[in-house]
């Protein structure tokens, strides 16, 4: 019996997204983009992840923008070959910060494009892109950590600087210009595994009509129907996946039974 007949249609299908963070070619991980160790081979994490039944996969050069280079293309090229094979979708981030940059992405195999600090930089480099490119292949990422106001801050570089941007108003602006999906890093939570920044995604919910990604915080399967409930459209998962702390199988299994409703279909009951 198919895991799909026990789906509820009129609901919406929520997403599991495994990143791969990478630099120098290898894929690895940090605590509070800090303490980042080299794990294994990107390429072969996203096929693994791919047979074990992931949503889409987002690849981050997460030294890029803070060199001040070009994405390492070559191997989001590779990915993306695996992804297309399967129909997954992949994101390719880090170092996108010009329309030919897009290209060269979507050229390689690239579903979408995530941008970060040139969003910062240059906001209308949102809308220039939406126009070319159409909003559905921009994801824009925001990098935030809450402050003591009891807000949150927009940083950029990698999470190295505090620019004193407010988040859910710098999302707004963004949705605005034409952004058409939001991934939400949470500093603070990032490698934790404490859970999502709920009251974020909560906030965020209420002013964003675009989907959004929750992504830092990923501990045990609880965290992700809690990031589900208070209105992410994804959530994202990277260490958790890496070390086989948390089994994508297990992890849809565990959300159909909590009444989330998730993509089935490469699974036997």
């Amino acid at each position: 019996m198919k895991y799909r007949n026990f789906l509820n249609r009129s609901k919406i299908v929520k997403k599991i997204i495994a990143c791969l963070d990478c630099k120098d070619g290898k894929l690895v991980k940090g605590v509070q983009f800090t303490d980042i160790k080299e794990i294994a081979d990107p390429v072969e994490r996203a096929a693994y992840y791919i047979e074990e039944g992931i949503d889409e996969i987002i690849y981050y050069d997460i030294s890029a923008s803070n060199e001040g280079r070009k994405n390492q293309i070559e191997i989001a090229r590779k990915i993306a070959e695996i992804c297309k094979s399967k129909n997954i979708p992949l994101t390719v981030g880090g170092g996108i910060s010009s329309l030919e940059d897009i290209q060269e992405a979507l050229d390689a195999g690239a579903t979408k494009v995530s941008i970060n600090t040139a969003a910062v930089k240059n906001p209308q480099f949102i809308k220039e892109a939406s126009e070319k490119f159409g909003k559905d292949k921009i994801v824009v990422a925001i990098d935030g950590k809450k402050n003591e106001k009891g807000s949150w801050d927009v940083y950029i570089k990698g999470g190295s600087e505090n620019t004193g941007i407010d988040v859910v108003e710098f999302a707004k602006k963004l949705e605005k210009l034409g952004a058409g999906e939001l991934c939400m890093n949470s500093i603070d939570g990032d490698g934790a595994k404490k859970g999502y920044d709920l009251e974020l995604t909560k906030q965020l919910r209420d002013n964003l009509t675009i989907p959004i990604i929750a992504s830092g915080g990923a501990g045990k399967l609880e965290h992700f129907k809690e990031a589900f409930n208070a209105g992410a459209n994804s959530a994202l998962g990277a260490s958790v996946f890496h070390f086989d702390e948390i089994d994508i199988h297990d992890l849809k299994r565990y959300l159909l039974f909590k009444n989330i409703e998730v993509d089935w279909s490469s699974y036997e009951l």
